[in-house]
């Protein structure tokens, strides 16, 4: 830039002016010059030929060009430097992680944790405390109009409070820091790998079963088998997003077919006239509170899942519309193939071979599809497989927001840099769910785990009355 001033004594300034020679020449970034030439402003008199162009300010003119000079300068920099503030933008925006959760990820999400190994294995023991097929019926009914009930509440606050991280965030933001405190030491260290272990437990006896025909799967091979699926889950969701709800979808939609095999081939026995099993269907029903109890205790770990989309509300696309669609397609779909497969299994056996069956899908694949029964083994295994999926995938959510409010150490809150996946808190999630494979098994860790879960959910009828309380 090169500027030149000079006073001209020949002209008579009038008052309030400045006569000035300027001479502006300035190279910007893209190759082009900006001349300052005599005919940009008014000029009251002429220079000589030859010299620099003479020019009349006042005052007030002077504080224009100056002003117009400094916004064109701020302008040059900007278009020499375009993507500066761009940059601080989207580096704040990497601290979150992205929306990328859609209506049929978010039924699937749901779905697919629900249909686990439960509907599988949960029969034999519903049918044994409630003692009649039509009150087992009634049950899972029953368990499922009331998983609906919470799903239905849970929407209500996941509308209203839009975060992450499901009840821990709710009794953060209601109760406050010290009940959420408890609730994330027991949710994270206890409750979410346990119930971890034990789906990959039920994943591990399944898949291996093919292999010992006969005789019982070895302990060894059952937990190293469940080992390797919590590391390859830990891979996946470490590494994209939408890589594990890929996943997930694909899973879902594979055990929706093989529970819909279930209940076509019920229905074709019906058709054919097996309805022995729903004659005098009441016969032996046990109606004890206690026996109801633990009925209901069996029934709800098949619809375990129905909370699932709470803990990763901020990665919603349009959560406001998402949450309460995805859980009203999802748990009335599937309490509705749950009742139709229990049919199937009663007429395609009676009530007390049932209760004898060890495996009860299993026992309907060797009655009904006979040498295709494999394909049954396959599908428990798959299932299984897809709903460890949902719950490491949400599980790892729930210490990441945790320890983003202070709750936890600070590193279980960072998120990889170009994956956007909270990578700490999902390996912590992993070494804990593979601590609890080491010393147990599939039906203690269940009974743990229903126990604690009953614990933590004391708090979130509460949660809602509070919330919808007037000031």
């Amino acid at each position: 830039m090169a500027v030149g001033v000079r006073n001209d004594s020949q002209h008579t300034l009038p008052k309030g002016k400045a006569f000035l020679t300027i001479s502006f020449v300035r190279s910007g970034g893209s190759g082009g010059q900006i001349v300052l030439k005599n005919q940009d402003l008014p000029c009251p008199g002429s220079a000589e030929e030859g010299s620099n162009p003479v020019f009349w300010y006042s005052s007030q003119q002077k504080a224009d060009r100056d002003h117009q000079g400094r916004s064109t300068m701020r302008r040059r920099q900007t278009t020499d430097s375009p993507h500066e503030s761009t940059d601080l933008s989207e580096g704040k925006e990497k601290l979150r992680l992205k929306q990328e959760v859609g209506l049929i990820s978010g039924v699937s999400l749901i779905a697919g944790t629900m249909i686990g190994s439960g509907i599988f294995m949960s029969p034999e023991w519903v049918l044994h405390h409630m003692g009649s097929p039509a009150s087992s019926l009634l049950m899972w009914a029953a368990c499922g109009l009331l998983a609906m009930f919470g799903a239905l509440s849970y929407a209500e606050l996941g509308t209203v409070i839009k975060e992450s991280g499901g009840e821990y965030i709710y009794i953060l933001r209601i109760f406050g820091s010290f009940p959420a405190f408890l609730f994330a030491y027991t949710s994270v260290i206890l409750v979410r790998p346990a119930a971890l272990a034990a789906v990959c437990l039920s994943f591990a006896e399944y898949a291996v079963a093919p292999f010992y025909p006969g005789c019982s799967s070895p302990q060894v091979v059952i937990k190293c088998t469940a080992a390797a699926c919590i590391l390859v889950l830990t891979i996946i969701n470490c590494l994209n997003v939408r890589l594990a709800m890929s996943v997930m979808n694909v899973f879902t939609a594979a055990k929706l077919l093989a529970l819909l095999v279930i209940v076509v081939g019920g229905l074709v026995l019906l058709a054919k006239g097996q309805t022995q099993s729903f004659q005098n269907t009441f016969q032996g029903t046990n109606a004890g509170i206690g026996t109801i109890g633990v009925a209901f205790y069996q029934g709800l770990w098949s619809y375990d899942g129905w909370n699932n989309l709470n803990y990763v509300t901020e990665e919603l696309k349009n959560p406001e519309v998402t949450l309460p669609r995805a859980v009203m397609i999802a748990i009335p779909l599937v309490t509705c193939l749950y009742l139709l497969v229990n049919i199937s299994y009663f007429a395609a056996m009676a009530p007390s071979e049932l209760l004898t069956s060890g495996a009860v899908a299993v026992t309907w694949g060797n009655k009904v599809l006979a040498n295709w029964a494999w394909l049954i083994s396959l599908s428990v295994a798959l299932s299984t497989f897809g709903s460890s999926n949902g719950t490491f995938f949400s599980g790892g959510r729930v210490c990441y927001i945790a320890a983003r409010e202070g709750h936890m150490p600070d590193i279980l809150s960072m998120a990889h840099v170009r994956c956007l996946t909270p990578s700490p808190a999902l390996l912590f999630t992993s070494a804990m769910s593979l601590i609890m494979i080491i010393p147990g098994n599939f039906t203690s860790i269940v009974t743990y785990f229903r126990g604690r879960r009953g614990e933590e959910r004391t708090l979130e009828p509460g949660s809602l009355q509070r919330m919808n309380a007037p000031e």
